[in-house]
This record gives structure tokens, C-alpha cells and sequence, in this order.
């Protein structure tokens, strides 16, 4: 399967899901679902969250050229934005004279927490609970044991004190492998099974008892390598101003990191994930230190090329949870074809790396909105009334003006219509 397919964005949308099909050898059934632009029938949706009366459509696209650990990949996105899609698969086809990227991810280990309030003394019940951490630990494994026969379960156990307005409290970390899920029901129902024993070791009261989306044992990075020869000094010195001023200010680092969202999130909702767990880890992790900073890097090497790498916490699954009460997000992942919750969460970080490299290589040379607004003028067209064959028609006309407002394509639309 090669992910490098030239003119794939210039295509229809059936021809690129003949290609899609081919490529990964998805079934007729997988491709009707898409064709049907992933409708949920509403038992499915029904069943995912409450209330339901219908289900909200994004668009699903696909982007091409990239090259993560030497294997090809065809990566789904969810999401309303335009450009998004375009600019991480050109960063992506930029980076392959470099090698593509390289990526790793570290052991699925998320983090159950259990707060222990009412307590006569912090250091006295803290050191209870390490006392019979192994003791809890195969108390929490007996909640799941299909998790601990594929090699998953509770690994270790840590109680720290903590200050708090209401007093002193004892907060424990269950750390969980949870393979290759997310995580949040195993932890959860981990944590509240040694609750009760937690109570009684200490003479306290638990409280909350529930997963941390700060998953930083379970961090995922990736790298790449833009040659000079390909994308130009000038280019390289002005992502690497960009990085600077997003390092140096906090208003601009704020979108620089939304822009490294931007990627991320839509191949995590792509999947059928948890994109605001993923987000909130990202950003609170942005924020680790003594003040929030960026999550990509960039630095110039021997060979005057520029390096960029990213690494933050990223936890998702290929099992469990919408990936597969969504037929679309099982079809995403047969596309990507990834073997693992590791794997997916590498393919994820390279992702936020090349949007973020695109973002600034274009903020840094022709500015963000020239490619931007030509992509959204078709959606000005809509907006301003044009239908059919005139929303292309008006689109070209306002972007060759370079005049894309809804006014002036309602102006458009009137003089073509006229005519």
C-alpha cells in the first residue's frame, strides 16, 4: 500500500474511495458505509450516548504522503476545518526526502486516582497503603483477569499527601496496562473495587475515584527531517522564529498548540476516541512546568536541514468504546491499519508534527489565510445562496478577485445568475 498518491486531493470523492478501497483493502460493505458519508443508524447511536434523535455529520478525509517507521500509512480525519487535511499531507510529503518520520510511544500505562479525605493522620495512612500496595494491586487485577492474561492489568500502586483547602488528603495512583484500550472502564472499575479496603486500612472516607487524563506514562513522540535543499533556508528561519515567539508568549503558543489540535484531534475522532481526554492531557501537559509551553520543538542540525519533534501524552484505543460501536471509526482504523494502541498513538503525534510544521511554514512565508480562504470559499458560495454547479463557479471568481466575503459572493452569484 503507498500513501504517496499524486493529485489524490484533486480527485472526486468517489474516485478517491475507489482508491482508499484498493489501498486498504476494504470490503464493499466498508466502503458503502463511507459512501453513505457515515450516517450512524440511530440503534448504534442510541446505544453511544443518550437522548438521541438523529446524528451530526463531519466531513471524512484522508491524508496521503506519509511515511512513519518506514511504513506507509493513509490517515482518516474528522473534522470541519479547511486546510487541515491539504497542509499536514503536503508537510508530509516534505518530510519523505528526510526519511519520513520516526515515532515512538511508551507502554499503555494510564493512572486510576483515589482521593482518601477525613483522615486523622496523612503520613500514617499513606504508609498503611504502601504497606499492602501488592495486596491492592491483586485485588485490583481479579476485576479484569482477560486484561492480565493478555498482559495488562494493575502493575503498581502510589499514595502521596496533598494539601487542600478542606485539609489534608491522601490521593492514590493505580497504575493500570490497559493493552490496547483506552482505558477509563478498566481503571475506574479497578479503582472502585479497592475503595472500600483503601477505607479500611486508613480510617478515612474515599471520595472521588477515577481516571487521570494526564497520562504521562504513556507518552508518545515522533521526528522528522525537512531537507534545506527542499524547503529553503528562508522557510527553515522562519519556522524556527515562529517556535520562538510560541516558546517566548503565551498568546501565541496557545494557537500554536490549537494548531498542533487541529491534526490530532481529528485522527483521534476519526478512530472513534476520546479527542477531549486527548486534548486535555496535551495541554495540561503543555503546562507541566512553571509555564505553559509548546509541544513541538525545532532546531537546525549539522547539515543546515530543520528538525522538528513533538512529544506528548496520548491515550486512545483500537478496542473498546466507539471504535467499535461506530462502524466508521472501524473502518478508519482497517484504513490506517494499525496493530496496536502504541502504534495508533505514534501515527497520531506524527500527525500534530506535520500540521504544526505546515501551519508554521505558512504563517512564516505567505501567511495562513491565502491558502486557507480558497479552500473556504466554496463555503462563502454556499452561504451567500449558490447551489450546484454556481458554488464552483462563484468560489473561483471571489478567490480570482481575491475579494472572499459573503457579500461580495452574493453579488457574484446575482451577476452570474442574470447572465
Amino acid at each position: 500500500m503507498s500513501s504517496d498518491i499524486s493529485g489524490f486531493r484533486k480527485l472526486g470523492p468517489e474516485e478517491r474511495l475507489s482508491i482508499v478501497k484498493q489501498a486498504a483493502g476494504l470490503t464493499d460493505e466498508e466502503a458503502e458505509l463511507l459512501r453513505k458519508h457515515g450516517r450512524l443508524d440511530i440503534a448504534s447511536a442510541s446505544r453511544m450516548i443518550e437522548n438521541v434523535i438523529g446524528s451530526f455529520e463531519l466531513p471524512f478525509g484522508i491524508a496521503t504522503h506519509f511515511l512513519i517507521n518506514g511504513k506507509e500509512y493513509l490517515i482518516p480525519m474528522v473534522l470541519e476545518e479547511p486546510s487541515v487535511v491539504a497542509a499536514a499531507s503536503y508537510a508530509a510529503k516534505l518530510a519523505l526526502p528526510g526519511g519520513g518520520f520516526k515515532a515512538s510511544s511508551d507502554p499503555p500505562i494510564m493512572t486510576g486516582q483515589i482521593q482518601v479525605v477525613d483522615l486523622m493522620d496523612v503520613d500514617s495512612a499513606r504508609q498503611k497503603i504502601m504497606e499492602n500496595s501488592q495486596r491492592l494491586v491483586e485485588m485490583a487485577n481479579s476485576c479484569d483477569p482477560v486484561l492480565v492474561k493478555f498482559g495488562g492489568g494493575a502493575k503498581g500502586l502510589e499514595a502521596r499527601g496533598v494539601d487542600t483547602k478542606s485539609g489534608p488528603i491522601v490521593v492514590v495512583h493505580l497504575l493500570v496496562d490497559v493493552r490496547d484500550a483506552m482505558g477509563a472502564n478498566a481503571v475506574n472499575t479497578m479503582a472502585e473495587r479497592i475503595a472500600p479496603e483503601i477505607e479500611r486500612l486508613t480510617g478515612g472516607k474515599v471520595r472521588l475515584r477515577i481516571i487521570s487524563n494526564f497520562a504521562v506514562n504513556r507518552l508518545a513522540r515522533a521526528s522528522a527531517v525537512w531537507k534545506k535543499e527542499v524547503i529553503g533556508e528562508d522557510t527553515i528561519k522562519g519556522v524556527i522564529q515562529a517556535y520562538e515567539f510560541a516558546e517566548a508568549d503565551q498568546y501565541r503558543c496557545t494557537t500554536h498548540n490549537k494548531g498542533i489540535m487541529n491534526g490530532i484531534d481529528a485522527v483521534v475522532l476519526a478512530t472513534g476516541n476520546d479527542f477531549r481526554a486527548v486534548e486535555a492531557g496535551a495541554h495540561s501537559y503543555a503546562a507541566r512546568e512553571t509555564r505553559y509551553q509548546s509541544l513541538t520543538k525545532y532546531h537546525v542540525n549539522g547539515n543546515g536541514d530543520l528538525v522538528g519533534e513533538i512529544e506528548l501524552p496520548i491515550a486512545v484505543g483500537i478496542i473498546g468504546g466507539s471504535t467499535r460501536t461506530n462502524p466508521i471509526a472501524k473502518v478508519a482504523l482497517n484504513i490506517l491499519g494499525v496493530k496496536s494502541s502504541m502504534e495508533l498513538a505514534q501515527v497520531i503525534a506524527t500527525v500534530g508534527l506535520a500540521q504544526n510544521f505546515a501551519a508554521l511554514r505558512a504563517l512564516a512565508t505567505e501567511g495562513i489565510q491565502k491558502g486557507h480562504m480558497r479552500l473556504h470559499a466554496k463555503n462563502i458560495a454556499v452561504t451567500a445562496g449558490a447551489d450546484g454547479e454556481m458554488i464552483e463557479r462563484v468560489a473561483e471568481l471571489i478567490v480570482k478577485e481575491g475579494s472572499i466575503s459573503v457579500q461580495r459572493a452574493k453579488e457574484v452569484l446575482g451577476e452570474l445568475s442574470n447572465r
